[in-house]
């Protein structure tokens, strides 16, 4: 439901979910960041988004179709299925890593703002001095726009910031995985006694082995992310107080 990187459904609202242009982004933002950010990223994408758009989404496709229950009752599946699945799994991970990712556009913010500012001061400057040349100008532009902001003072607090919200996140969105599914492990079995099932019935969920597999690996992948984040903000305390 949210990849573009496999076959796209032109008529579904989900398939305009562009993973790319938010890559893009967090690199640039990265630029700024610690070796810790980088390896982060790496692991976000490669073992998070890639996983979730080629290989998950296939699994979680027959969700609902292939959830079946040992009765005809109009309706009692449909039912079953919203007491027991109230949210995707899948849309639970997009929009997991849409609000993890978030807090690093809050960098990429502060450094926009930053060399918009360096630029107008530098433009100021030159324009008072009235020697330098286009050219050199032009070339004082590049470099600014190329420079790689140390982490000290404001773009400190902005990243750290932007690492405890991320810590929050990925724990939050955990905890509710872990509270609206009961855990992990997907069960091959479960019933159900809601109006208007007729009484105790029940229902099968499809390929629950392999959906298992596929959430604890996201939740494994989570977790070392949060570990990532942890071991990059105790670094950046450290740095700060030891500088």
């Amino acid at each position: 439901p949210c990849g573009i990187f496999s076959r796209k459904q032109p008529d579904s609202p989900d398939s305009r979910m562009s993973w790319p242009a938010l890559y893009a982004q967090l690199v640039g933002a990265n630029r700024h960041s610690t070796s810790l950010g980088k390896v982060w990223l790496s692991v976000l994408f490669v073992f998070r988004v890639m996983v979730l758009v080629v290989a998950a989404e296939s699994v979680w496709g027959d969700e609902q179709s292939d959830f079946t229950c040992n009765t005809l009752q109009p309706g009692c599946e449909n039912v079953c299925y919203d007491q027991f699945f109230p949210v995707s799994h899948i849309r639970l991970w997009c929009l997991q890593l849409v609000f993890v990712s978030t807090p690093t556009l809050l960098v990429a913010m502060y450094v926009a703002y930053r060399n918009h500012s360096d630029k107008k001061r530098l433009l100021q400057s030159s324009g008072r001095a009235g020697f330098l040349s286009n050219k050199g100008q032009e070339e004082e532009l590049e470099t600014l726009k190329r420079r790689r902001l140390p982490i000290a003072g404001a773009l400190w607090w902005t990243y750290a910031c932007s690492l405890v919200f991320r810590l929050l996140f990925e724990g939050g969105f955990m905890y509710a995985l872990y509270v609206v599914y009961d855990g992990f492990q997907m069960p091959r079995l479960v019933q159900c006694d809601q109006w208007p099932c007729p009484n105790l019935v029940d229902c099968f969920i499809s390929r629950p082995t392999e959906k298992t597999i596929f959430t604890v690996f996201m939740a494994t992948a989570s977790s070392i992310c949060m570990v990532l984040n942890m071991a990059e903000l105790a670094y950046l305390v450290t740095k700060a107080v030891t500088r």
